[in-house]
């Protein structure tokens, strides 16, 4: 088999297959064209053909690669949490739009998965304190893992569900989250990507809304007057979202649409 042989391959549309051979072969996409007769040795076929049936039976590509881009830095992924989503980096730039650059804050990441928005954060703001949350072992060791990768040094992460591990008078000036917000049931589990990602950080237990009633119970207690809470949501809890900031205190509340339009983000100022 050469590379142009390997890039036919019907099973997969042509820009998967260049991801997955490139990735094989550790060469860009140019390099792939300009040596399209290059013969394949046996290990670098097998290797292609193992990605190739396991992208086929819908394996991830962020899992099949081990990374995925966000924000400009590429993180660590592996089925132990979900994967770095676009939509997700409006989160970021809120949360950002609320910390000057210089500015000595303390941030809460809850549920941070691949430590995405916590390490993003962290880098963007380096004079910030930032502490990372999740209530998988297996995440936060991949949280680590980014943190110690990209530098993040100003990062600490610790085991806890919700607010449970922090000191009763642990305070912040921002807490984000993008939690798990898909109903129970909801068909999308049973499709795609979602298949293979981590179910405890897609869905909650009740109505695809109590992750946000656990936060909003502990936000007040944690942060400091003034401070801000920043979650990403579905795009059909536009309404519902917002309504429980305000239900819980928060002023200042808005609703954010990401690039699609679609509702994402819902952000509110501490009384």
């Amino acid at each position: 088999m050469n590379i142009r042989t390997a890039l036919a391959d019907r099973r997969l549309p042509r820009l998967e297959l260049r991801i997955l051979l490139g990735h094989v072969l550790q060469r860009e996409y140019a390099w792939l064209i300009a040596h399209d007769l290059d013969a394949l040795d046996d290990s670098v076929a097998a290797q292609f053909e193992s990605l190739v049936a396991r992208r086929v039976a819908g394996e991830p590509i962020a899992y099949l690669l081990g990374e995925r881009e966000f924000y400009g830095r590429n993180f660590r992924c592996t089925p132990a949490a979900l994967i770095p989503r676009p939509e997700t980096e409006l989160l970021v730039d809120v949360a950002l739009t609320r910390i000057a650059p210089n500015e000595s804050v303390r941030i809460l990441d809850i549920g941070t998965g691949t430590g995405c928005i916590a390490i993003t954060l962290a880098l963007e703001r380096p004079q910030a304190s930032v502490t990372a949350i999740d209530v998988s072992p297996d995440a936060l060791a991949l949280a680590r893992e980014n943190a110690q990768r990209l530098g993040a040094t100003n990062l600490e992460v610790v085991e806890s569900i919700w607010f449970a591990a922090l000191a009763d008078d642990a305070q912040f000036d921002l807490i984000v989250s993008n939690p798990p917000y898909i109903v129970p049931g909801d068909a999308h589990l049973s499709q795609g990507d979602l298949r293979f990602e981590p179910a405890i950080a897609l869905a909650d237990a009740v109505d695809g809304l109590e992750s946000y009633r656990q936060l909003l119970r502990g936000a007040g207690k944690h942060l400091h007057s003034g401070g801000w809470l920043v979650v990403e949501h579905g795009y059909d809890q536009g309404d519902s979202v917002p309504a429980l900031f305000r239900a819980a205190g928060f002023t200042q509340v808005d609703m954010l649409r990401d690039l699609a339009d679609m509702p994402r983000v819902t952000i509110g100022k501490w009384r």
